[in-house]
């Protein structure tokens, strides 16, 4: 299922920005853009929305924005010691503070350095804190998910209930293929200039034998299964995605086999509309976590 959430937040420390973006998939792909050094936090967001979710590629992201840096200050004794020492063998004595701070000033003496960013948020404690909105940003992804869900299982029992009109009026088109294969078979011998005198008994066994052939009546009931079963998933609460899109492929089983019996044009399109039906809750069930 889709979904999107962005969530920012706002401390002494800086600004930070959590964003994750659902799409729908067969399995569960969790994708993190996280700053370096934060390998704990990405695999406890990980941990979190493994428990949540089981279906959908999620894309999360975290950007962040220190208010102040800090540098740290070193001095590379190893060079100082030599200039040093230089400058003792040189003068003859032992060096004055004047001579040690100007020796000091020397390129690569003193070393400015930045701290990292990881490294500052550490030091400061805001792993909690970012926890913290990272499983939040999960819950609102998961409410989002929750809401578009919603919204499909009302469009798929819709289309359901469209479907058991179809079941309905295929049934009572199916009844009238006796008569019409009756009709079609008299029609035939005459045009074929047959001996008129076959018997009745032989015309009903000819007539039945057609009929049973065209009997739909098994693949009637197992569409009207298949349709129960689907009201039963959408009553459930676990993840239904998979099951749902197993039904489907059943039920068009049973469709394909009912047009192929049909002797009756109206239950031939009955067949079509309920596969037309079928392929639109085939395209919203790969929404379906």
């Amino acid at each position: 299922m889709t979904g999107f959430a962005r969530l920012a937040e706002t401390a002494e420390w800086g600004q930070w920005v959590w964003e994750a973006r659902s799409v729908n998939g067969r399995t569960l792909d969790l994708r993190f853009n996280l700053p370096a050094g934060f390998e704990t936090l990405e695999n406890d967001m990980r941990k979190q929305a493994s428990s949540k979710f089981s279906r959908g590629s999620l894309q999360i992201s975290l950007r962040y924005t220190l208010n102040e840096t800090v540098q740290k200050i070193s001095i590379r004794e190893d060079i100082l010691s030599q200039l040093v020492r230089a400058y003792e063998n040189q003068a003859g004595h032992t060096i004055g503070e004047q001579a040690l701070a100007t020796l000091m000033g020397f390129n690569g003496v003193v070393v400015t350095q930045t701290q990292p960013a990881s490294e500052r948020l550490a030091e400061i404690g805001v792993l909690p804190e970012l926890r913290r909105t990272g499983f939040q940003l999960l819950d609102e992804v998961e409410l989002a998910r929750r809401q578009e869900g919603q919204a499909l299982e009302t469009l798929l029992l819709g289309l359901m209930k469209e479907m058991q009109a179809l079941i309905h009026q295929a049934r009572s088109e199916a009844a009238m293929q006796s008569e019409v294969i009756s009709q079609r078979y008299q029609a035939r011998l005459k045009a074929l200039d047959t001996d008129p005198e076959i018997s009745p008994e032989r015309l009903a066994l000819e007539v039945a034998l057609l009929a049973g052939k065209a009997d739909v009546t098994e693949e009637l009931d197992r569409l009207q299964a298949h349709l129960d079963r689907g009201h039963q998933l959408l009553s459930q609460s676990e993840p239904i995605g998979r099951d749902l899109g197993f039904l489907i492929q059943e039920l068009n089983r049973e469709a394909n086999t009912l047009c192929a019996k049909s002797a009756v044009l109206d239950l031939t399109n009955t067949g079509l509309a309920l596969k037309s039906v079928m392929d639109q809750i085939r395209e919203q069930a790969a929404n379906v976590e």
